[in-house]
């Protein structure tokens, strides 16, 4: 689903937005290359949460003993 909304940036954010725009992929779309830099940003503030997530289940040793006996469970060929 896509939907318009209206927002208020600064003129220098809406100049380097437009230069931006016009430089890309998004031939002068300000809409495709603000949806763009948004999709970026979230994909990496998943990715933050996933290594934040991955760090935490490391440290956990209920976590890390399950995993163990996976990797053995694995590595015996049942899969």
């Amino acid at each position: 689903m896509v939907r318009k909304v209206t927002i208020t940036l600064d003129d220098d954010v809406l100049a380097f937005v437009d230069k931006q725009a016009s430089d890309s992929e998004n031939q002068g779309n300000r809409s495709a290359f603000i949806n763009t830099v948004l999709k970026e940003l979230k994909k990496q503030r998943l990715q933050e949460e996933l290594k934040a997530a991955y760090i935490q289940d490391s440290q956990d040793e209920a976590y890390r003993k399950e995993a163990a006996v996976w990797d053995i469970t694995v590595g015996d060929g049942i899969e």
